[in-house]
């Protein structure tokens, strides 16, 4: 948060420097020239390993106003100690929501929107210079001049978010690599309910999934509101319903959601709250899948710990397990009456919104100090995560980092700076890659933007990659159709797949309705499974030594089949014509065999997949 007492422009340091990581946290790493006043901090890793850093502060005559710095791998700053600083535009005197994102091909893009009401987004290479001018774009025909959002895409361009200044409408846009602007996208609400705190996240196929809140003023401070969620594609074509995922609730203005994607083309949606006024405040938990669909019934959400009168729950901060792809969310806990006490907890949940550790884990205890500025990562592999907060009297501040395994056991302790100083903390940090991850923070009594790298074993300064683990692909063109025999009033489903390289260990094949995990050879590629008339909803991985896949997508997209199997009844009389030509035989297992010739079979029962005399396809079952 920006410290608005004072616009003195304090320079930390003037002299150019280049310094790796330091592992001591009496210093730490100097990153960039800042204001004391600096704040909205936002970080950013490309796939190279480089790390974007953005602020705002008070610069010049142009209002606040981002500032941007790069750094490699080893924390060197790659640009001038004051940075890159998009200085065309005029800025309002106030925070506009300024967002940055790093892309997939190695640049920046800032976002922020002038004194004259437009959004502008421009992109800077990474040798500092403007791919798209130093004036950049103007965005959304000229409309979108508050709030802003950026995500990157995966072709070098971004997905731009903008909100009218009235908070009336969301406008959004995708930009290619080369600045070409598609069209705008308007959400508005025909009634009058405003439209507003829109988050971006991506869907599958390069589109774009937005979270955002309508909201109708029910009295002072406080509004009816409620968070849908609805996809676009590029060129603005709606590919979701508009989705309610939390009903309409009245509460504080203020109280905003946050998401995080799921790694699997959906994403988690969580705010904190007082349901209603004087209720007591607790962090809600939602979900869509990559349909844009919600999976959690109740739609005032989970509540990441129960209730309780005599304290809250809030100031939470998500990641996403990448294995299992459950929600890992850190929150403090603080008393109702006097808010002094400050615990630090985590929790999980799954798609569903099942609690899967209870009432949590405390991670940071009570020890009468306040602990906040909570950020929370999984290691990039899967096996724990991060939890990072500051520690001191709510204005002297040092900051912590505390590793923990799946199980919620704390694994190491980690002092990232010990010196105690008023700070302002990065809004995000940038997760791990390569065995790191980087937080930063401005120094508020001296100016200067500092920084800290942190491994996967609590080690600061020089941190050796780890090992990538065997990839856990999935298999992939999951397909399946339905069979039926009259003459044998027998149904059955038959799958079939491509296999993923390397080979894994088994296949599971999950069905939702029985409940079941069927283990399948990895040499077969299909599967043939009697059921009865009705309808079925099946899903695929494979399983590996270390880890089982994501599920298998079939060729439209999705993670799973549903295969209606007709009842007797209502299947036409089918002419048994002779099979002419013979495409594939199956055991009763529903493996492919090696042979599409009945005299190389051994006794028992097969299933056979052939043309017949009058060109129809069919399925079969014969004893051999």
């Amino acid at each position: 948060m920006k410290k608005l007492f004072s616009i003195i422009i304090a320079l930390a340091v003037t002299f150019t420097v280049k310094a790796q990581w330091v592992n001591n946290p009496v210093t730490n790493t100097f990153l960039a020239n800042t204001s004391t006043d600096a704040g909205e901090i936002y970080i950013a890793t490309c796939p190279n390993g480089d790390t974007y850093l953005q602020w705002s502060s008070f610069v010049g005559g142009n209002g606040w106003a981002p500032t941007l710095q790069r750094i490699n791998s080893l924390g060197e700053p790659q640009w001038d100690n004051d940075g890159v600083h998009p200085s065309y535009h005029q800025m309002a005197s106030w925070s506009q929501g300024f967002a940055m994102a790093a892309t997939s091909d190695g640049a920046v893009v800032t976002c922020f929107a002038t004194e004259a009401g437009h959004t502008v987004a421009t992109k800077i290479n990474p040798d500092g210079s403007y791919a798209w001018g130093e004036q950049g774009i103007t965005l959304f025909d000229g409309y979108g001049e508050s709030r802003t959002e950026l995500l990157a895409g995966d072709d070098g361009g971004v997905w731009a978010l903008g909100t009218s200044v009235d908070l009336g409408n969301i406008y959004v846009c995708y930009i290619e690599a080369n600045g070409t602007l598609n069209p705008t996208i308007t959400i508005s609400d025909d009634s009058g309910k405003l439209c507003m705190f829109g988050l971006m996240v991506p869907a599958p196929n390069n589109n774009v999934f937005v979270v955002y809140e309508k909201e109708q003023w029910a009295y002072t401070y406080f509004y009816e509101k409620d968070i849908r969620v609805v996809g676009y594609s590029k060129d603005g074509t709606q590919i979701s319903d508009d989705v309610q995922l939390m009903s309409p609730l009245t509460i504080g203005g203020s109280y905003t959601h946050y998401v995080v994607p799921d790694g699997l083309g959906g994403a988690y949606v969580y705010i904190w709250h007082p349901a209603g006024q004087g209720g007591s405040f607790n962090t809600y938990v939602f979900h869509f899948n990559q349909n844009g669909a919600s999976t959690i019934l109740d739609l005032n959400g989970i509540p990441v710990h129960s209730t309780d009168p005599a304290n809250f729950y809030l100031n939470a901060y998500a990641t996403v397990d990448p294995v299992s792809h459950d929600l890992i969310i850190a929150y403090r806990q603080t008393d109702e009456q006097f808010q002094s006490e400050s615990r630090v907890y985590v929790n999980r949940f799954n798609e569903t919104g099942e609690r899967l550790w209870n009432e949590g884990f405390v991670v940071v205890e009570e020890n009468g100090q306040t602990h906040s500025d909570i950020l929370i990562d999984a290691f990039e592999y899967g096996g724990g995560y991060t939890v990072f907060y500051t520690e001191g009297d709510g204005y002297y501040s040092t900051v912590k980092a505390m590793g923990i395994n799946d199980n919620g056991t704390q694994i190491w302790n980690t002092t990232m700076s010990s010196n105690s100083y008023p700070r302002t903390m990065c809004r995000n940090n940038c997760g791990y890659l390569e065995g790191q991850n980087i937080i930063a923070w401005v120094n508020v009594s001296s100016g200067g933007l500092y920084g800290q790298n942190i491994g996967l074993n609590g080690e600061m300064g020089e941190i050796t990659p780890p090992t990538p683990p065997t990839p856990c692909y999935p298999p992939t063109n999951f397909e399946g159709e339905a069979y039926y025999n009259p003459e044998t009033q027998i149904s059955a489903a038959i799958l079939s797949w491509t296999a993923p390289d390397p080979l894994p260990l088994h296949y599971n094949l999950y069905c939702e309705e029985t409940k079941e995990i069927i283990e399948i050879d990895a040499e077969y590629t299909s599967y043939y499974i009697e059921r009865e008339p009705g309808d079925y909803i099946f899903k695929l991985t494979a399983w590996y030594e270390d880890c089982e896949s994501d599920f298998a997508h079939s060729p439209n997209g999705e993670n799973y089949l549903i295969i209606e199997i007709p009842s007797h009844e209502s299947v036409a009389e089918i002419e048994y014509d002779e099979i002419v030509k013979i495409v594939e035989i199956y055991n009763i297992n529903g493996q492919l065999t090696n042979t599409s010739n009945i005299n190389d079979l051994n006794q028992g029962v097969y299933i056979i997949k052939g043309v017949t005399e009058s060109g129809k396809m069919v399925v079969r079952k014969i004893i051999r």
